[in-house]
C-alpha cells in the first residue's frame, strides 16, 4: 500500500470515529426495547448506511415490526408503517389523483410511501400490482402519480417484513422485487437467558419505552458521504466478485453445485455487498473494509438471490446451504 493512500485511509479512520458515535446512541435507544436482536439492529443501519432496503422474515412475535419503529423513533425523521393485505391497491401506498369539481381540475393527493422509513409489514400478502407500484419506489427512489414524477424524500428506507410460515392469502414476492432488497435478515427465537429479560421487561399491561430522536437525516447523509470513500483493496474486491461468480459458475471454483443453482447473484448482489462490507467497516470506526466485513454479510446480501433447483430441494439444500459451502470453499485474501 503506498504511503499516501495509507495516510488517506489514517485521515478517514479519523473522521469516521467522529461521525460513526451517533449509530452508536441508536443502539442504546433501540437496546431499551429489544431485547436479543443485535444482528437485526445491526443490519438495519447497514442498510441506513448503505442505502439499502431490508427484508425481514422471521414468525410472528419476534419485535420486528418493534425494531424497524424503534430505529424509527431514534431518528428525527419521517415513519409509515404500511399494512399489507390483499386487497390493497396501488393507489393506498403510492398516491392518486384527486378531482375537484369547483375548479374542474385534478390534484395529486400523495400516499403514504413519501417518507424516510417505510415499515412494510406482511409485504408478501400484497398482490403484483402494489409490489410493482413498490419496486418503482425502492429502484428508482421515484413515483409516477398519473403522467407526473415525484421524487422521494431522502433519505429512503424500505423495511418489508414477512412470516414464512403462513402461506395462505400470501403471494410469492417476484425475483425481481427480492433483487431489490440489499438484504435479506432471518430473526431467530431469543436464548433462554434473553426471554427472560423479555418478560422481566415487556410483562406489565401498558409498558412504554421513552425512545428519544439521538440523530438526524442530514447526519445520515453525511455518513453515508463518508462510506462511499471507505477502502477496498483489490484483493478484496477479487474476493467480492469470486463469491458471487461462484453462484452463477460453481464449477469454475471446483464446486460441484451446477445442478443445484438455477439462478446465481446479479451483478446487483456484487454491488450490495461492497457497499454493505464499506457500512460497516464504518460502523467499526474503520476507513477500510477488512475480508471479515464482507464474510459477515455475505449469507445477507446472497441467499435470497440464489435460487435452487428441484433437485436442491430434493436433497434438502437451500440458498442458505450452498452459499455458506461457497463461503466456506473460496480463499480468503
Amino acid at each position: 500500500m503506498q504511503t499516501n493512500t495509507r495516510d488517506r485511509i489514517n485521515q478517514l479512520t479519523e473522521e469516521i470515529k467522529g461521525h460513526n458515535e451517533p449509530f452508536q446512541r441508536i443502539v442504546g435507544q433501540v437496546n431499551q426495547v429489544l431485547v436479543g436482536q443485535e444482528k437485526l439492529v445491526h443490519r438495519m443501519l447497514i442498510g441506513l448506511l448503505a442505502n439499502g432496503h431490508l427484508l425481514i422474515e422471521g414468525v410472528p412475535g419476534l419485535a420486528k415490526t418493534t425494531a424497524v419503529a424503534s430505529l424509527a423513533k431514534a431518528i428525527n425523521t419521517g415513519f409509515q408503517r404500511l399494512q399489507f393485505t390483499p386487497d390493497l391497491l396501488p393507489a393506498d401506498l403510492i398516491g392518486t389523483l384527486v378531482y375537484r369539481p369547483q375548479d374542474q381540475t385534478f390534484v395529486v393527493q400523495k400516499g403514504p410511501i413519501f417518507s424516510n422509513l417505510i415499515l412494510a409489514d406482511e409485504i408478501n400478502r400484497a398482490p403484483a400490482k402494489v409490489q410493482s407500484a413498490l419496486l418503482e419506489a425502492m429502484q428508482e427512489r421515484q413515483v409516477t402519480i398519473g403522467s407526473a414524477t415525484f421524487p422521494l424524500p431522502e433519505p429512503f428506507l424500505v423495511m418489508a417484513t414477512q412470516n414464512p410460515v403462513e402461506q395462505e392469502g400470501t403471494y410469492q414476492l417476484p425475483e425481481a422485487q427480492t433483487d431489490r432488497f440489499m438484504l435479506k435478515v432471518i430473526v431467530d427465537y431469543p436464548s433462554r437467558n434473553e426471554e427472560l429479560q423479555i418478560l422481566r421487561r415487556m410483562s406489565k399491561t401498558g409498558a412504554k419505552f421513552d425512545i428519544q430522536p439521538v440523530t438526524s437525516p442530514q447526519e445520515i447523509m453525511a455518513a453515508r458521504e463518508l462510506v462511499d470513500q471507505v477502502y477496498v483493496a483489490e484483493k478484496i474486491e477479487d474476493y467480492i466478485v469470486d463469491l458471487v461468480m461462484a453462484t452463477r459458475n460453481p464449477e469454475a471454483y471446483g464446486l460441484k453445485l451446477k445442478d443445484l443453482i438455477q439462478f446465481g447473484g446479479s451483478p446487483r448482489a456484487t454491488i450490495n455487498l461492497a457497499l454493505a462490507a464499506k457500512a460497516n467497516a464504518f460502523l467499526a470506526g474503520r476507513g477500510y473494509v477488512v475480508p471479515q466485513d464482507v464474510k459477515d454479510l455475505a449469507l445477507d446480501v446472497l441467499r435470497h438471490r440464489v435460487v435452487i433447483t428441484y433437485e436442491a430441494e430434493a436433497e434438502d439444500r437451500t440458498s442458505e446451504s450452498i452459499v455458506t459451502e461457497i463461503l466456506n470453499h473460496i480463499p480468503v485474501p
